[in-house]
Protein backbone atom coordinates (compact mmCIF):
# COMPACT_ATOMS: atom_id res chain seq x y z
CA UNK A 1 0.00 0.00 0.00
CA UNK A 2 2.60 2.42 0.62
CA UNK A 3 4.41 1.56 -2.15
CA UNK A 4 1.87 2.32 -4.46
CA UNK A 5 1.44 5.55 -2.92
CA UNK A 6 4.99 6.79 -3.34
CA UNK A 7 4.51 5.45 -6.90
CA UNK A 8 1.90 7.52 -7.44
CA UNK A 9 4.05 10.73 -5.66
CA UNK A 10 6.90 9.78 -8.16
CA UNK A 11 4.70 9.79 -11.16
CA UNK A 12 3.03 13.65 -10.19
CA UNK A 13 6.77 14.70 -9.70
CA UNK A 14 7.59 13.07 -13.27
CA UNK A 15 4.40 15.06 -14.87
CA UNK A 16 4.61 18.20 -12.84
CA UNK A 17 8.97 17.69 -14.37
CA UNK A 18 8.21 17.25 -17.72
CA UNK A 19 5.59 19.82 -17.62
CA UNK A 20 8.20 22.43 -16.47
CA UNK A 21 10.52 20.98 -19.04
CA UNK A 22 9.17 21.15 -21.88
CA UNK A 23 7.38 24.10 -21.32
CA UNK A 24 7.29 26.09 -25.02
CA UNK A 25 7.67 30.04 -23.66
CA UNK A 26 8.88 30.15 -27.18
CA UNK A 27 5.98 29.71 -29.06
CA UNK A 28 4.05 33.00 -29.30
CA UNK A 29 0.71 31.22 -29.81
CA UNK A 30 1.18 29.97 -25.84
CA UNK A 31 2.44 33.04 -24.42
CA UNK A 32 -0.47 35.07 -26.19
CA UNK A 33 -2.92 32.48 -24.62
CA UNK A 34 -0.79 33.41 -21.44
CA UNK A 35 -1.42 36.83 -21.71
CA UNK A 36 -5.30 35.88 -22.38
CA UNK A 37 -5.57 33.76 -19.01
CA UNK A 38 -4.13 36.64 -17.07
CA UNK A 39 -6.67 39.08 -18.76
CA UNK A 40 -9.40 37.30 -18.70
CA UNK A 41 -9.16 36.43 -14.64
CA UNK A 42 -7.99 40.11 -14.17
CA UNK A 43 -11.22 41.10 -16.23
CA UNK A 44 -13.44 38.74 -13.91
CA UNK A 45 -12.25 40.25 -10.51
CA UNK A 46 -12.56 43.92 -11.71
CA UNK A 47 -15.82 43.63 -13.42
CA UNK A 48 -18.01 40.44 -12.09
CA UNK A 49 -17.47 39.28 -8.76
CA UNK A 50 -17.95 42.50 -6.63
CA UNK A 51 -21.18 43.33 -8.83
CA UNK A 52 -22.07 40.43 -9.78
CA UNK A 53 -21.38 37.19 -7.39
CA UNK A 54 -21.10 39.43 -4.32
CA UNK A 55 -24.81 40.16 -4.29
CA UNK A 56 -25.58 36.95 -5.60
CA UNK A 57 -24.38 34.94 -2.68
CA UNK A 58 -26.48 37.15 -0.24
CA UNK A 59 -29.13 36.65 -2.45
CA UNK A 60 -28.72 33.28 -2.15
CA UNK A 61 -28.68 33.12 0.95
CA UNK A 62 -31.80 35.03 1.67
CA UNK A 63 -33.90 32.27 -0.30
CA UNK A 64 -31.70 29.40 1.73
CA UNK A 65 -32.56 31.27 5.34
CA UNK A 66 -35.41 33.56 4.87
CA UNK A 67 -36.94 32.32 2.15
CA UNK A 68 -39.29 29.31 3.89
CA UNK A 69 -38.88 25.48 2.36
CA UNK A 70 -42.69 25.69 2.02
CA UNK A 71 -42.58 28.78 -0.46
CA UNK A 72 -39.74 26.33 -2.12
CA UNK A 73 -41.68 23.19 -2.38
CA UNK A 74 -44.77 25.36 -3.21
CA UNK A 75 -43.74 26.92 -5.95
CA UNK A 76 -40.86 24.38 -7.18
CA UNK A 77 -41.03 21.31 -5.41
CA UNK A 78 -41.58 17.73 -6.73
CA UNK A 79 -45.12 18.16 -5.91
CA UNK A 80 -45.60 21.54 -6.97
CA UNK A 81 -48.40 22.28 -10.01
CA UNK A 82 -46.31 21.49 -12.88
CA UNK A 83 -47.67 24.26 -14.66
CA UNK A 84 -47.21 26.32 -11.66
CA UNK A 85 -43.53 25.41 -11.40
CA UNK A 86 -42.29 25.48 -15.00
CA UNK A 87 -44.11 28.72 -15.68
CA UNK A 88 -41.84 30.29 -12.41
CA UNK A 89 -38.85 28.61 -13.50
CA UNK A 90 -39.38 30.04 -17.41
CA UNK A 91 -39.94 33.41 -16.66
CA UNK A 92 -37.60 34.12 -14.27
CA UNK A 93 -34.68 35.53 -16.26
CA UNK A 94 -36.67 38.66 -16.95
CA UNK A 95 -36.36 39.59 -13.24
CA UNK A 96 -32.76 38.13 -12.83
CA UNK A 97 -29.85 40.06 -14.91
CA UNK A 98 -27.67 37.47 -14.53
CA UNK A 99 -24.95 35.37 -16.56
CA UNK A 100 -24.04 31.59 -15.89
CA UNK A 101 -21.95 31.91 -12.86
CA UNK A 102 -24.36 34.26 -11.03
CA UNK A 103 -27.64 32.18 -11.33
CA UNK A 104 -25.65 29.19 -9.45
CA UNK A 105 -25.87 30.46 -6.22
CA UNK A 106 -29.19 31.14 -6.66
CA UNK A 107 -29.84 27.15 -8.32
CA UNK A 108 -27.92 25.90 -5.75
CA UNK A 109 -29.78 27.70 -2.69
CA UNK A 110 -33.16 26.16 -4.45
CA UNK A 111 -32.22 22.96 -5.21
CA UNK A 112 -30.96 22.54 -1.28
CA UNK A 113 -34.37 23.54 -0.29
CA UNK A 114 -35.98 20.97 -1.68
CA UNK A 115 -36.90 21.98 -5.28
CA UNK A 116 -38.00 19.41 -8.45
CA UNK A 117 -35.09 18.46 -10.56
CA UNK A 118 -36.94 19.99 -13.39
CA UNK A 119 -38.13 23.50 -12.03
CA UNK A 120 -34.44 23.56 -10.95
CA UNK A 121 -33.29 23.18 -14.07
CA UNK A 122 -35.51 25.32 -15.86
CA UNK A 123 -34.39 28.08 -13.26
CA UNK A 124 -30.77 26.95 -14.28
CA UNK A 125 -31.24 27.74 -17.63
CA UNK A 126 -33.73 30.50 -18.07
CA UNK A 127 -31.81 33.00 -15.44
CA UNK A 128 -29.26 33.70 -17.94
CA UNK A 129 -30.82 32.74 -21.05
CA UNK A 130 -33.88 35.26 -20.76
CA UNK A 131 -32.13 38.16 -19.51
CA UNK A 132 -34.44 40.99 -20.72
CA UNK A 133 -31.68 43.32 -21.08
CA UNK A 134 -30.17 40.95 -23.16
CA UNK A 135 -33.15 40.17 -25.25
CA UNK A 136 -33.77 44.05 -26.21
CA UNK A 137 -29.98 44.48 -27.03
CA UNK A 138 -30.03 41.20 -29.25
CA UNK A 139 -32.85 42.75 -31.13
CA UNK A 140 -31.47 45.90 -31.61
CA UNK A 141 -28.16 45.15 -32.80
CA UNK A 142 -28.59 41.69 -34.49
CA UNK A 143 -32.42 42.16 -35.71
CA UNK A 144 -35.77 42.11 -34.22
CA UNK A 145 -36.32 38.37 -35.73
CA UNK A 146 -33.01 37.02 -33.64
CA UNK A 147 -34.64 38.77 -31.05
CA UNK A 148 -37.74 37.01 -31.06
CA UNK A 149 -36.30 33.59 -31.99
CA UNK A 150 -33.95 33.83 -28.94
CA UNK A 151 -37.01 34.87 -26.81
CA UNK A 152 -38.82 31.74 -28.77
CA UNK A 153 -35.58 29.33 -27.98
CA UNK A 154 -34.98 30.35 -24.42
CA UNK A 155 -38.76 30.09 -22.98
CA UNK A 156 -39.15 26.97 -24.56
CA UNK A 157 -35.60 25.65 -23.83
CA UNK A 158 -36.18 26.04 -20.22
CA UNK A 159 -39.16 24.23 -20.11
CA UNK A 160 -38.22 21.22 -22.52
CA UNK A 161 -35.00 20.93 -20.53
CA UNK A 162 -36.44 20.70 -17.54
CA UNK A 163 -39.13 18.22 -18.63
CA UNK A 164 -36.94 16.16 -20.41
CA UNK A 165 -34.29 15.75 -17.07
CA UNK A 166 -37.48 15.14 -14.91
CA UNK A 167 -38.63 12.65 -16.73
CA UNK A 168 -35.00 11.03 -17.36
CA UNK A 169 -34.52 10.69 -13.67
CA UNK A 170 -38.03 10.16 -12.83
CA UNK A 171 -37.31 7.39 -10.39
CA UNK A 172 -35.31 9.82 -8.04
CA UNK A 173 -38.31 12.07 -8.41
CA UNK A 174 -40.60 9.97 -7.41
CA UNK A 175 -38.38 9.16 -4.40
CA UNK A 176 -38.51 12.70 -3.67
CA UNK A 177 -41.94 13.38 -4.00
CA UNK A 178 -43.02 10.88 -1.48
CA UNK A 179 -40.86 12.45 0.72
CA UNK A 180 -42.26 15.97 0.29
CA UNK A 181 -45.84 14.45 1.08
CA UNK A 182 -44.39 14.14 4.73
CA UNK A 183 -42.77 17.22 5.31
CA UNK A 184 -44.64 19.78 7.11
CA UNK A 185 -42.48 23.04 6.82
CA UNK A 186 -42.96 25.31 9.81
CA UNK A 187 -44.71 28.28 10.11
CA UNK A 188 -43.83 31.26 8.04
CA UNK A 189 -41.58 34.00 10.43
CA UNK A 190 -42.93 37.01 9.20
CA UNK A 191 -45.39 38.07 6.28
CA UNK A 192 -44.27 36.88 2.90
CA UNK A 193 -44.48 40.21 1.64
CA UNK A 194 -41.28 41.39 4.11
CA UNK A 195 -39.64 38.79 2.46
CA UNK A 196 -40.47 39.34 -0.67
CA UNK A 197 -39.19 42.76 -0.36
CA UNK A 198 -35.96 42.29 1.10
CA UNK A 199 -35.22 39.51 -1.61
CA UNK A 200 -36.54 41.73 -4.52
CA UNK A 201 -35.02 44.81 -3.31
CA UNK A 202 -31.28 42.81 -3.46
CA UNK A 203 -32.72 41.76 -6.78
CA UNK A 204 -33.13 45.44 -8.48
CA UNK A 205 -29.62 46.29 -6.48
CA UNK A 206 -27.95 43.36 -8.63
CA UNK A 207 -29.78 44.54 -12.14
CA UNK A 208 -28.92 48.30 -11.87
CA UNK A 209 -25.62 47.96 -10.77
CA UNK A 210 -24.76 45.80 -13.78
CA UNK A 211 -26.77 47.71 -16.56
CA UNK A 212 -24.79 47.61 -19.60
CA UNK A 213 -23.80 50.44 -21.06
CA UNK A 214 -25.88 50.97 -24.88
CA UNK A 215 -24.90 50.39 -28.41
CA UNK A 216 -22.43 52.97 -29.38
CA UNK A 217 -23.93 56.44 -30.64
CA UNK A 218 -26.65 55.74 -28.36
CA UNK A 219 -27.13 58.91 -26.07
CA UNK A 220 -31.12 59.41 -26.24
CA UNK A 221 -32.58 56.36 -25.78
CA UNK A 222 -34.35 55.31 -21.86
CA UNK A 223 -31.92 52.66 -22.22
CA UNK A 224 -28.78 55.44 -22.29
CA UNK A 225 -30.74 57.09 -19.44
CA UNK A 226 -30.58 54.44 -17.34
CA UNK A 227 -27.14 53.39 -17.68
CA UNK A 228 -25.91 57.05 -17.19
CA UNK A 229 -28.10 57.22 -13.79
CA UNK A 230 -27.22 53.21 -12.69
CA UNK A 231 -25.32 54.59 -9.86
CA UNK A 232 -28.11 57.20 -8.14
CA UNK A 233 -31.04 54.29 -9.19
CA UNK A 234 -28.99 51.47 -7.08
CA UNK A 235 -28.69 54.04 -4.47
CA UNK A 236 -32.09 54.72 -4.17
CA UNK A 237 -32.62 50.74 -4.24
CA UNK A 238 -29.94 50.58 -1.32
CA UNK A 239 -32.12 53.07 0.69
CA UNK A 240 -34.67 50.42 0.28
CA UNK A 241 -31.80 47.83 1.79
CA UNK A 242 -31.51 50.26 4.79
CA UNK A 243 -35.35 50.19 5.26
CA UNK A 244 -35.19 46.52 5.37
CA UNK A 245 -32.37 45.68 7.31
CA UNK A 246 -33.99 48.27 10.30
CA UNK A 247 -38.08 46.93 10.15
CA UNK A 248 -37.93 43.79 8.52
CA UNK A 249 -34.67 42.24 10.16
CA UNK A 250 -34.71 44.51 12.80
CA UNK A 251 -31.04 45.39 13.04
CA UNK A 252 -30.35 48.34 15.20
CA UNK A 253 -30.23 51.51 13.25
CA UNK A 254 -27.45 52.44 14.80
CA UNK A 255 -25.19 49.72 13.43
CA UNK A 256 -27.37 50.55 9.64
CA UNK A 257 -26.40 54.19 9.98
CA UNK A 258 -22.83 53.61 10.40
CA UNK A 259 -22.19 51.17 7.48
CA UNK A 260 -23.99 53.50 4.96
CA UNK A 261 -22.20 56.17 6.60
CA UNK A 262 -19.06 54.03 5.86
CA UNK A 263 -20.52 53.31 2.60
CA UNK A 264 -20.99 56.86 1.47
CA UNK A 265 -17.03 57.74 2.60
CA UNK A 266 -15.98 55.04 0.40
CA UNK A 267 -17.90 56.49 -1.96
CA UNK A 268 -16.56 60.04 -1.98
CA UNK A 269 -13.27 59.23 -1.47
CA UNK A 270 -13.04 56.65 -4.20
CA UNK A 271 -14.18 59.12 -6.86
CA UNK A 272 -12.15 61.84 -5.88
CA UNK A 273 -8.80 59.72 -5.95
CA UNK A 274 -9.21 56.97 -8.00
CA UNK A 275 -9.22 58.12 -11.79
CA UNK A 276 -10.75 55.01 -13.76
CA UNK A 277 -14.16 55.42 -14.03
CA UNK A 278 -15.04 51.06 -13.82
CA UNK A 279 -12.82 50.69 -10.49
CA UNK A 280 -14.18 53.52 -8.69
CA UNK A 281 -17.74 52.14 -8.13
CA UNK A 282 -16.27 48.59 -6.35
CA UNK A 283 -14.62 50.40 -3.74
CA UNK A 284 -18.04 51.57 -1.90
CA UNK A 285 -19.73 48.42 -2.91
CA UNK A 286 -17.14 46.30 -1.74
CA UNK A 287 -17.37 48.52 1.83
CA UNK A 288 -21.00 48.15 1.64
CA UNK A 289 -21.01 44.71 1.40
CA UNK A 290 -18.22 44.15 3.90
CA UNK A 291 -20.49 46.53 6.12
CA UNK A 292 -23.72 44.49 5.81
CA UNK A 293 -21.81 41.35 6.80
CA UNK A 294 -20.72 42.97 10.13
CA UNK A 295 -23.53 43.96 11.25
CA UNK A 296 -25.20 40.74 10.62
CA UNK A 297 -22.44 38.74 12.08
CA UNK A 298 -22.81 40.72 14.87
CA UNK A 299 -26.57 41.25 15.24
CA UNK A 300 -28.44 39.60 18.32
CA UNK A 301 -31.65 40.00 17.76
CA UNK A 302 -32.24 37.12 15.22
CA UNK A 303 -30.03 34.46 14.95
CA UNK A 304 -31.42 34.37 11.53
CA UNK A 305 -29.64 37.27 10.29
CA UNK A 306 -26.08 35.75 11.13
CA UNK A 307 -26.94 32.37 9.46
CA UNK A 308 -27.98 34.45 6.13
CA UNK A 309 -24.11 35.91 5.91
CA UNK A 310 -22.98 32.61 7.18
CA UNK A 311 -25.42 30.87 4.09
CA UNK A 312 -23.64 33.61 2.15
CA UNK A 313 -19.77 32.56 3.03
CA UNK A 314 -20.99 29.27 2.06
CA UNK A 315 -21.90 29.58 -1.58
CA UNK A 316 -19.11 31.75 -2.09
CA UNK A 317 -16.52 28.85 -0.68
CA UNK A 318 -18.30 26.49 -2.69
CA UNK A 319 -18.46 28.10 -6.04
CA UNK A 320 -15.73 30.60 -6.23
CA UNK A 321 -12.92 28.12 -6.08
CA UNK A 322 -14.38 25.99 -9.45
CA UNK A 323 -15.36 29.41 -11.38
CA UNK A 324 -11.88 30.96 -11.20
CA UNK A 325 -10.48 26.97 -12.60
CA UNK A 326 -12.77 27.69 -15.34
CA UNK A 327 -11.96 30.96 -15.96
CA UNK A 328 -8.30 29.99 -15.78
CA UNK A 329 -9.09 27.17 -18.27
CA UNK A 330 -11.84 28.94 -20.58
CA UNK A 331 -8.96 32.01 -21.14
CA UNK A 332 -6.13 29.79 -21.90
CA UNK A 333 -8.20 27.99 -24.09
CA UNK A 334 -10.67 30.27 -26.07
CA UNK A 335 -9.19 33.67 -24.79
CA UNK A 336 -10.47 36.59 -23.63
CA UNK A 337 -12.68 39.08 -25.60
CA UNK A 338 -13.98 42.08 -23.75
CA UNK A 339 -14.78 45.89 -24.22
CA UNK A 340 -14.04 45.44 -27.82
CA UNK A 341 -10.68 43.98 -27.18
CA UNK A 342 -10.10 40.06 -28.07
CA UNK A 343 -6.97 38.13 -27.23
CA UNK A 344 -6.76 34.77 -28.88
CA UNK A 345 -6.22 31.39 -26.54
CA UNK A 346 -4.44 28.26 -27.81
CA UNK A 347 -6.90 27.56 -30.02
CA UNK A 348 -7.29 30.23 -33.11
CA UNK A 349 -10.40 32.29 -33.17
CA UNK A 350 -10.21 31.82 -36.81
CA UNK A 351 -10.91 28.30 -37.10
CA UNK A 352 -13.86 28.75 -35.15
CA UNK A 353 -14.75 31.95 -37.31
CA UNK A 354 -13.71 29.21 -40.43
CA UNK A 355 -16.07 26.58 -38.72
CA UNK A 356 -19.09 28.36 -37.94
CA UNK A 357 -20.15 29.63 -41.54
CA UNK A 358 -23.09 28.36 -43.77
CA UNK A 359 -25.83 26.52 -41.80
CA UNK A 360 -24.47 22.78 -41.80
CA UNK A 361 -25.42 20.52 -39.06
CA UNK A 362 -21.41 20.52 -38.13
CA UNK A 363 -21.14 24.48 -37.71
CA UNK A 364 -24.65 24.59 -35.65
CA UNK A 365 -23.33 21.52 -33.67
CA UNK A 366 -19.98 23.54 -33.40
CA UNK A 367 -21.62 26.80 -32.87
CA UNK A 368 -23.30 24.99 -29.73
CA UNK A 369 -19.97 23.29 -28.28
CA UNK A 370 -18.18 26.23 -28.37
CA UNK A 371 -21.18 28.71 -26.95
CA UNK A 372 -21.23 25.70 -24.07
CA UNK A 373 -17.68 26.10 -23.00
CA UNK A 374 -16.86 29.91 -23.90
CA UNK A 375 -17.49 32.12 -21.22
CA UNK A 376 -19.52 35.29 -22.09
CA UNK A 377 -20.43 38.26 -18.90
CA UNK A 378 -24.32 39.35 -19.33
CA UNK A 379 -24.44 41.03 -22.13
CA UNK A 380 -21.28 40.84 -24.13
CA UNK A 381 -22.52 38.14 -26.30
CA UNK A 382 -24.05 40.16 -28.20
CA UNK A 383 -20.89 42.45 -29.28
CA UNK A 384 -18.98 38.80 -29.35
CA UNK A 385 -21.62 37.59 -31.88
CA UNK A 386 -21.73 40.91 -34.09
CA UNK A 387 -18.08 40.39 -34.45
CA UNK A 388 -18.18 37.05 -35.36
CA UNK A 389 -21.10 37.05 -38.16
CA UNK A 390 -19.33 40.17 -39.77
CA UNK A 391 -16.25 37.31 -40.50
CA UNK A 392 -19.10 34.79 -41.82
CA UNK A 393 -20.94 33.87 -39.38
CA UNK A 394 -24.12 31.94 -40.21
CA UNK A 395 -27.69 33.14 -38.74
CA UNK A 396 -28.03 29.16 -37.60
CA UNK A 397 -24.87 28.76 -35.86
CA UNK A 398 -25.29 32.60 -34.20
CA UNK A 399 -28.65 31.96 -32.64
CA UNK A 400 -27.35 28.02 -31.59
CA UNK A 401 -24.40 29.85 -29.53
CA UNK A 402 -26.91 33.06 -28.00
CA UNK A 403 -28.91 29.92 -26.82
CA UNK A 404 -26.23 27.83 -25.46
CA UNK A 405 -23.71 29.98 -24.46
CA UNK A 406 -25.17 32.71 -21.53
CA UNK A 407 -26.38 29.38 -19.91
CA UNK A 408 -23.60 27.33 -19.87
CA UNK A 409 -19.77 27.72 -19.87
CA UNK A 410 -17.00 26.33 -18.57
CA UNK A 411 -17.10 27.54 -15.03
CA UNK A 412 -20.21 26.95 -14.66
CA UNK A 413 -20.12 23.01 -15.73
CA UNK A 414 -17.98 22.82 -12.52
CA UNK A 415 -20.25 24.16 -9.80
CA UNK A 416 -23.39 22.42 -11.46
CA UNK A 417 -21.26 18.66 -11.32
CA UNK A 418 -21.29 19.98 -7.31
CA UNK A 419 -24.63 20.37 -6.59
CA UNK A 420 -25.89 17.71 -9.44
CA UNK A 421 -23.49 15.41 -9.71
CA UNK A 422 -21.25 14.24 -12.68
CA UNK A 423 -24.33 12.16 -14.91
CA UNK A 424 -27.11 14.76 -13.86
CA UNK A 425 -24.33 17.65 -15.06
CA UNK A 426 -23.46 15.99 -18.69
CA UNK A 427 -27.00 15.06 -19.42
CA UNK A 428 -27.88 18.55 -18.80
CA UNK A 429 -25.09 19.89 -21.17
CA UNK A 430 -25.76 17.34 -23.85
CA UNK A 431 -29.45 18.28 -23.89
CA UNK A 432 -28.72 22.14 -24.16
CA UNK A 433 -26.17 21.43 -27.07
CA UNK A 434 -28.31 19.26 -28.93
CA UNK A 435 -31.74 21.85 -28.73
CA UNK A 436 -29.24 24.91 -29.58
CA UNK A 437 -27.82 22.92 -32.82
CA UNK A 438 -31.88 21.95 -33.66
CA UNK A 439 -32.68 25.61 -33.39
CA UNK A 440 -30.08 27.43 -35.15
CA UNK A 441 -30.86 24.80 -38.16
CA UNK A 442 -34.54 25.42 -38.24
CA UNK A 443 -33.58 29.44 -38.14
CA UNK A 444 -30.62 28.60 -40.25
CA UNK A 445 -33.18 27.62 -42.56
CA UNK A 446 -35.77 30.04 -42.82
CA UNK A 447 -34.06 33.13 -42.47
Amino acid sequence: METKKEIKILIWIGLIFGAAFFLPIESARFMTAIDATLDLVKWYAREHVILCLLPAFFIAGVISIFVSQGSVLKYFGANAKKWLAYSVAAVSGTILAVCSCTILPLFSSIHKRGAGLGPAVAFLYSGPAINILAIILTARILGFEMGVARVIGAVSFSVIIGGLMSLIYRKEEKVKREEQMHITPPPEKRPMWQTSFHFFILILILVFANWGAPSAGDTSSTWYYLWFYKWQITSFFGLGLVFSLIYILKIKWQWVLAAVLATGLAAFLSYTFIEDAKIAPLVPVLVGIAGLSIITLLDKRDPDNKEWTLASWGFAKQILPLLLIGVITAGFLLGSTHDGQTIAGVIPNEWISNLVGGNSIFSNFFASIVGAFMYFATLTEVPILQGLIAAGMGKGPALALLLAGPSLSLPNMLVIRGVMGTQKTIVYIVLVVIMATISGLIYGGLF
